[in-house]
C-alpha cells in the first residue's frame, strides 16, 4: 500500500529551493536536441569519457563476398569483438556469428544492393522491424554523392532517418566513393554535409591528406573515418592519429585490423590512439610489444 505520509507536506521535504537546475549538454556535437533514445544509443557507440569510438567493421561481405580475412568470421572477428566499442556488420553476420552475450552495440548495415560483380550503389534498405528485433544501436546507410544512384541513396538515407527519429535509433551516413570521384576535402566535405543535412546522426567518411579539418568543421554532426584498404600497420596507426587530432570522433576500421598479421595487437593499438591519446610512434611500439 502506498505510504500516505510520504506525500504529506512536512518540514523534512527537500525541494532544493534556491539551487538552479543543472543544464545538461550532450557530449557529442550537434546532438543536443535529439531524442533521449538516440542519445542513449549514441552513448553506447561512443565512449562518453573520451567522446570517441573504435568501431570494428566487417560488413564487407554484403558486396564483396568472402573478403580476404573474412572467410571465417567466427575465427577472424569473434576474438576481436571484446576490444571494439561497436560492431558494424550485416544482419546475416550478426545472427550467424556474433555472440549475443558480447553486449556490444551494433551499427547495422541497413542498406543492401548491387555487388562488385555489377555496377555498385543501386541499393535498397531493410525492414525497420528487423533492425528493432536485432536491437540495433545505429543504422548504416551508404550514400553515393555525385554518382548515378545519388538520388536513390539519398532517398534511402532520408527514409532511414525518418525511421530512426520514430524509434530512437541513430542513422550513420556512409559516404561512398566511385572510381571517377575525386577523393579530396572538397568532395568529402560536400558528401558529409549532405548526409547530415538529410538526417544522418553521424557520418562515416574518409580521411584526406589535405584540409581534413575543413571536412570536420563543415559537418554539424560527429564524423568517424573509414580505414579503407589495408596499409602497413604503422601507416594505419598514423592515419588514425592524424584523423583524431584533426577532429574525427573515432574510426571504423576493418581491413586494417582483420587483415593484419596480428589483429588483436592492431585493434588494441588503435584503441590506444583513439582513447588514450597515443602518438603514432607510441601506438606502433604498443603494437610490436603485443605482437611478440
Amino acid at each position: 500500500m502506498a505510504d500516505l505520509d510520504g506525500i504529506i507536506a512536512n518540514k523534512d521535504k527537500d525541494y532544493g529551493i534556491g539551487i538552479p537546475v543543472q543544464k545538461q549538454s550532450f557530449f557529442l556535437k550537434g546532438l543536443d536536441h535529439c531524442d533521449w533514445g538516440i542519445k542513449d544509443r549514441m552513448s553506447r557507440i561512443f565512449n562518453p569519457e573520451t567522446g570517441r569510438t573504435v568501431m570494428l567493421a566487417f560488413d564487407h561481405g554484403y558486396i564483396m563476398g568472402p573478403t580476404s580475412g573474412l572467410e571465417r568470421l567466427d575465427l577472424s572477428i569473434v576474438p576481436l569483438i571484446e576490444y571494439a566499442d561497436s560492431l558494424m556488420c550485416t544482419r546475416g553476420a550478426l545472427r550467424s556469428v556474433v555472440p549475443p552475450v558480447c553486449n556490444k552495440p551494433v551499427c547495422l548495415r541497413y542498406s543492401a544492393g548491387t555487388s562488385v560483380l555489377t555496377e555498385l550503389n543501386n541499393e535498397c534498405i531493410l525492414d525497420i522491424k528487423d533492425a528493432i528485433r536485432l536491437n540495433a544501436s545505429a543504422l548504416a546507410v551508404m550514400v553515393s554523392i555525385g554518382d548515378t544512384y545519388e538520388a536513390k541513396t539519398i532517398e534511402n538515407l532520408v527514409l532511414t532517418a525518418d525511421y530512426g527519429y520514430t524509434y530512437g535509433i541513430p542513422t550513420m551516413g556512409v559516404t561512398a566513393v566511385g572510381k571517377q570521384m575525386t577523393r579530396d576535402a572538397r568532395y568529402f566535405a560536400t558528401a558529409a554535409r549532405i548526409c547530415a543535412e538529410n538526417g544522418a546522426t553521424f557520418v562515416k567518411t574518409y580521411y584526406t591528406e589535405q584540409d581534413f579539418a575543413k571536412v570536420i568543421n563543415a559537418c554539424p554532426v560527429p564524423i568517424v573515418i573509414a580505414g579503407g584498404k589495408k596499409l602497413p600497420e604503422k601507416e594505419a596507426l598514423d592515419l588514425c592519429y592524424r584523423a583524431i587530432n584533426e577532429g574525427a570522433a573515432g574510426v571504423d576500421m576493418g581491413r586494417n585490423v582483420f587483415q593484419s598479421e596480428k589483429p588483436v595487437a592492431m585493434i588494441r593499438a588503435v584503441r590506444g590512439v583513439v582513447h588514450e591519446g597515443l602518438t603514432t610512434e607510441q601506438a606502433f611500439e604498443m603494437f610490436n610489444d603485443l605482437a611478440d
